[in-house]
């Protein structure tokens, strides 16, 4: 049986509120679970305690039995310092798409032409 922990969606529409579970990985996400581990309320200011809350120790003991976190509540251990952080590659987030670039490569072009210009 493989073990995940897990966001399991809670509360109204548009008032998204998760537990942080260990459960299943062919269970619903929604559905069934073996432990409630901690709560996450995305809707409080990023700098409030009650935002997340983990019970690390429990968490620490499921993955040490061979559950895997999934990448958002790995996040959340990291955050806690409760594991190190991982290595992530997003190589394209920090570019522009392709119009900005020519965008871009206009405003430069226009650029120096007025320097040329100025220069004369």
């Amino acid at each position: 049986m493989a073990i995940k922990i897990r966001l399991a969606r809670a509360g109204s529409k548009k008032r998204p509120f998760y537990r942080v579970v260990a459960a299943d990985s062919r269970a619903p996400r929604d559905g069934r679970f073996i432990e409630k581990l901690g709560t996450y309320n995305p809707l409080l200011p990023k700098d409030s305690e009650d935002r997340v809350k983990l019970n690390v120790e429990r968490i620490m003991e499921w993955i040490s039995k061979g559950a895997q976190p999934t990448d958002r509540v790995s996040r959340f251990l990291e955050a806690a310092g409760a594991i190190e952080k991982k290595q992530r590659a997003n190589l394209k987030k920090g570019q522009p798409g392709k119009k900005a670039q020519e965008r871009a490569a206009a405003r430069a072009e226009k650029a120096a032409a007025a320097a040329e210009a100025s220069a004369e």
